[in-house]
C-alpha cells in the first residue's frame, strides 16, 4: 500500500503519518536511515499492514523536507499562531472547522436547490458609497475613486425589480472597521438571501429558520462526533419556529437585569438576552424585532404608515448578532419619502431609487456572516479562527 502524508512525530524506529483522514504508525525493522525525515516533512511510504493496523516499511520517501525555522506550536496565542498560518491550519482542529464550512456552504446550496433560488454575484466595486459614508474602503479605479461593497443589498434588490424572486449569494463584503474584538473584522463572507411576493418580514424569519435549522441538521449528521470530541461542542439542532422577542420587549428584559439598551443593543445586551432566552425557552437562537427606524436602514419598511418601529430583525445566536434582516420597502414613493430625511446623500441613491419606479413586488431578506454562524455552530471563541487568512485593522498578510 502506498500512504502520503506529514511525519506527525518521529521516534526510534516508527513514525506517525498524519493525512486529512486521521493517523497511522508506521514501523521500520530497521530504523530510518534518512536524515531529512523530521517531523512536519512531507512522506511517501510503502509497506504492508501488519495486524494491529499499522504499517510495515517498505520504502519511505521524504519528499518535502524542513528546511527550518520554528513548527508549529500549538499554545502560541493566535496572533502569532495566525503568522504562520500555513502551519497552523495543518492542525486536524483547524482542518475540522473548514471542513464543516465546506459541508455548510453545500447544505445551503442544496436548501436553496430544492426551494427554486437563483445564485447572484454582485460586483465588489462600487461607484457610489453606501448611506452612511463609513466603514468605507476607497480604491483607485482609473480616473475616479471607487468604493468596496459592504453588501450586495442594492443588488440583491434590483434582482427582486429584475423580477428574480429568490436570490442567494456567498461572497466577500468590505468594511473599514477599526475595531479589534474577536467579532470584527475588515473581510469577511457575507450569506446573503432575498425573496419576492412576502407579506411581511415574518415570512423573511420563516425561511430562514426552515433554512438554518436543515443546514444544521446535515452538519450534525456528518460532523457532530468530531465537533463534539474536538471542541466539547454538542451540535443542537435547533426547533422552530424560533422565539421572537421586539425590542420593546428585549428593553424590559435587560432592565430588568440591570443593564440599559436605549437604541440599539450592543454586545453585553445580546449576551444577556441569549441567557433569557436560554431560561424561558430553552433555545440558543432567537429573532430581535422591530428595531426603531432611527437605527435601521432608510429602506426598511415601517411597521405600519406612520409608525417609528421597522419590519426588520436580527438573528442572535449564543450571545452573537449572526443575521440581519427585514422587508425592504418596495413602493416608490415611501421609498422616497423615507431616504429624503437624509437629504445630503439622496444624490448618492439616486440609482437605487431608480429601481422602484417601474414596478416593484414587495420584497424582503437577511444577509449572515459566516464566520459568526461557525463560531456559534462550532464552539469557537474569535471568527479569525474560522477564516481561511483573517483580515483586520493590522492585518493584511499571510
Amino acid at each position: 500500500m502506498r500512504l502520503c502524508g506529514w511525519a506527525h512525530a518521529v521516534a526510534g524506529s516508527s513514525v506517525t503519518l498524519r493525512d486529512h483522514t486521521g493517523f497511522v504508525d508506521v514501523f521500520a525493522p530497521d530504523g530510518f536511515r534518512d536524515e531529512a525525515l523530521l517531523p512536519e516533512s512531507a512522506i511517501e511510504v510503502t509497506g504492508t499492514v501488519d495486524d494491529a493496523g499499522g504499517v510495515v516499511l517498505g520504502e519511505l520517501r521524504v519528499l518535502g523536507p524542513v528546511a527550518g525555522g520554528p513548527l508549529l506550536d500549538d499554545t502560541a496565542p493566535l496572533d502569532a499562531r495566525l503568522d504562520r498560518r500555513h502551519l497552523d491550519l495543518r492542525r486536524p482542529r483547524n482542518r475540522l472547522i473548514f471542513e464543516v464550512q465546506t459541508t455548510v456552504e453545500r447544505a445551503m446550496r442544496a436548501w436553496w436547490a430544492d426551494h427554486d433560488f437563483m445564485e447572484l454575484h454582485s460586483p465588489k466595486f462600487r461607484a457610489t458609497p453606501n448611506m452612511s459614508g463609513r466603514e468605507l474602503f476607497t480604491v483607485d479605479y482609473f480616473d475616479r475613486p471607487a468604493y468596496l461593497a459592504q453588501s450586495p443589498q442594492f443588488s440583491k434588490q434590483m434582482a427582486m425589480c429584475a423580477g428574480f424572486e429568490r436570490v442567494f449569494e456567498i461572497g466577500p463584503v468590505f468594511r473599514a472597521n477599526p475595531l479589534l474584538t474577536s467579532r470584527h473584522d475588515t473581510e469577511f463572507v457575507s450569506v446573503d438571501v432575498e425573496v419576492s411576493w412576502i407579506e411581511s418580514h415574518e415570512d423573511v424569519m420563516a425561511l430562514e429558520e426552515e433554512w438554518l435549522a436543515s443546514v444544521v441538521a446535515v452538519v450534525a449528521t456528518e460532523h457532530g462526533d468530531d465537533v463534539e470530541r474536538v471542541f466539547g461542542r454538542r451540535i443542537v439542532v435547533p426547533t422552530t419556529p424560533f422565539p421572537r422577542i421586539t425590542m420593546a420587549e428585549a428593553q424590559r428584559v435587560l432592565a430588568g437585569r440591570g443593564f440599559s439598551a436605549a437604541g440599539d443593543i450592543e454586545a453585553e445586551g445580546e449576551r444577556l438576552l441569549a441567557a433569557h432566552v436560554a431560561a424561558e425557552h430553552g433555545q440558543e437562537l432567537v429573532f430581535l424585532t422591530e428595531y426603531p427606524a432611527a437605527v435601521r436602514p432608510f429602506y426598511h419598511r415601517r411597521l405600519d404608515d406612520g409608525s417609528e418601529l421597522t419590519r426588520s430583525f436580527d438573528l442572535i445566536w449564543n450571545g452573537l448578532e449572526v443575521t440581519t434582516g427585514a422587508q425592504r420597502e418596495h413602493r416608490h414613493d415611501r421609498l422616497q419619502e423615507q431616504a429624503a430625511a437624509n437629504p445630503a446623500r439622496l444624490d448618492v441613491i439616486a440609482g437605487y431609487l431608480e429601481f422602484f419606479r417601474q414596478g416593484c413586488p414587495p420584497h424582503g431578506g437577511f444577509g449572515l456572516g459566516l464566520t459568526r454562524m461557525l463560531t456559534r455552530l462550532i464552539g469557537l471563541d474569535d471568527v479569525r479562527e474560522a477564516t481561511f487568512l483573517p483580515r483586520d485593522r493590522r492585518r493584511l498578510s499571510p
